[in-house]
């Protein structure tokens, strides 16, 4: 056990119940769950009463019972949304996919390890799991924009294929502003200015207030 990785988490879920449903870094700043359902139950936060020594051994004591317990799919996720939390993706990935083994079919279990690969700008094999989930449900909005995004941030960008996602993202939810965002975006990088002209326009008219705007305007101006 890393204590000063223990100490993080600590520091982290102070307050926090943590679940395994987020989503990637876009989403999470638009408020979007990639998991496009309700909550799963949360873990209780540690016991605030007895100070940081009673914090730690709460935390110490889930990340063990995840290492001796390799068949216990919550410890495994849970202790995976841990080491997400404070930005240790190689550890998140550990867990989580000692999850997927137990639960391949999962949804929410393919959509946060694809997060950890695509925080860890692993986009290739992040894409793999977003396919994933995408096949378990693929009405989901959330899990096909961030499939369409591992091929626009990729090394060798496939546009086509960005676009392709984006589209059909678009056809579950016309207003989805992180898709009209990225579709913009691959439009843009692709040399097509006039399409990415008009996704900045469907993104002014899905929320005039949108962070995204600007956010979009700016990446546009700067290339």
């Amino acid at each position: 056990m890393e204590r000063n990785l223990v100490f993080g988490i600590v520091g982290l879920v102070i307050g926090l119940a943590i679940g395994f449903f987020a989503s990637n870094s876009l989403n999470r700043q638009t408020d979007v769950s990639a998991a496009g359902a309700p909550p799963q139950a949360a873990p209780p936060a540690p016991n605030q009463s007895s100070g940081n020594g009673a914090m730690l051994a709460d935390v110490d004591q889930m990340i063990q019972k995840a290492e001796t317990e390799p068949e216990n799919f919550s410890a495994q996720m849970r202790t995976g949304d841990m080491y997400a939390q404070i930005g240790k993706f190689d550890k998140a990935v550990e867990f989580y996919k000692g999850g997927i083994l137990l639960k391949p079919d999962d949804f929410n279990a393919n959509v946060v390890l694809a997060n950890a690969l695509f925080d860890s700008q692993r986009f290739e094999e992040a894409s793999d799991y977003y396919a994933k989930a995408v096949k378990i449900n693929d009405k989901d909005v959330n899990s096909r924009t961030d499939l369409g995004t591992t091929f626009v941030e990729r090394q060798t960008p496939d546009y086509e294929r960005a676009i392709r996602e984006f589209k059909a993202a678009l056809e579950i939810d016309p207003k989805h502003e992180a898709t009209l965002y990225y579709l913009g975006i691959a439009y843009f990088r692709k040399g097509d200015k006039g399409n990415a002209d008009k996704m900045l326009a469907e993104l002014e008219k899905a929320n005039p207030t949108s962070s995204l705007i600007g956010r979009l305007k700016q990446n546009m101006a700067a290339n």
